[in-house]
């Protein structure tokens, strides 16, 4: 696996692959990899011949600065990781070669208005400027490609398509399927966070999402069920809502077919998120 830190030295690696017909596949992270990210890899191993994985845990989109010094950082365990499950080129770039002008303001900011301003961006103001700038930079570098997000981040996902397809970047944008734990806990690098109290307690989150997904029900009533089931393990709700798959607008009692719940909860300061499809049966 090749180690690079250098934007330059990043694209010209890329374009190489390009020269001699290899299709690339880009999976972005944050590093403190587990299963989820090494799941992505192997689908984008699976897909195209070159797997270029980004490591950067990226300061503009975190709102809160003490989370951002707590997030977990493993850079020797996220390179056997990647090595191990098929990545090609692991890009590490430095913070000043990303955003040159850090801490102070960056001129350039991309914003998806609306898929932004509900649910994670009403309660993280900024946070979604900050993911589609850096994956936009991303993929500007990298050029012509497939890139990978895990559905977990499911809101997140809808914002990179929304910009793809606005900015008409030659990539095509592929969802992959949210990784459970054994225990149902979807997994996130902010696990390591928890206590086993605390983690018992986060499997609200997933046994919420599960319920409403067993049968039809009004937006309402899935939203009653949602936030009782995060209420009877003492979590910290931020948000139980169902919406629109695509266009993130909050379902009504009148609307019927496919629609997405999502959640997110602070379990003992630890934030964390979880989605999952559900059907509405409308009310007349």
């Amino acid at each position: 696996m090749r180690l690079i830190s250098g934007v330059e030295e990043w694209r010209s690696f890329a374009d190489a692959q390009r020269r001699t017909n290899r299709r690339v596949g880009l999976v972005p992270t944050m590093g403190a990899l587990h299963a989820g990210h090494t799941s992505l890899f192997e689908v984008a191993k699976k897909h195209g011949d070159v797997v270029i994985a980004t490591r950067f845990v990226n300061p503009r989109q975190f709102d809160d600065p003490g989370d951002l010094d707590r997030y977990p950082r493993t850079p020797e365990v996220d390179r056997a990781l990647a090595e191990a499950h098929g990545v090609d080129c692991l890009v590490e770039p430095t913070l000043a070669a990303m955003w040159p002008a850090y801490p102070g303001p960056t001129p350039t900011t991309v914003t998806v208005r609306g898929l932004s301003d509900v649910l994670e961006g009403a309660a993280r103001p900024g946070h979604f400027d900050g993911v589609a700038s850096v994956v936009a930079k991303l993929l500007t570098v990298t050029g012509p490609c497939r890139v990978y997000f895990g559905e977990k981040d499911f809101q997140q996902l809808a914002v990179i398509r929304q910009m793809v397809s606005d900015l008409s970047f030659a990539v095509e944008v592929v969802g992959c399927a949210m990784v459970r734990d054994a225990d149902g806990l979807a997994l996130s690098s902010r696990n390591v966070q928890l206590s086993d109290v605390a983690r018992r307690r986060a499997l609200a989150l997933s046994r919420a999402v599960a319920a409403v997904a067993e049968a039809p029900a009004s937006a309402s009533e899935h939203r009653r069920r949602l936030r009782a089931t995060l209420k009877s393990a003492d979590l910290d709700v931020v948000y139980a809502e169902v919406v629109n798959p695509v266009t993130f607008v909050s379902s009504v009692d009148t609307d019927s077919g496919d629609a997405r719940a999502l959640v997110a909860a602070k379990v003992d300061g630890v934030r964390l998120i979880d989605n999952g499809p559900v059907v509405l049966k409308g009310e007349p």
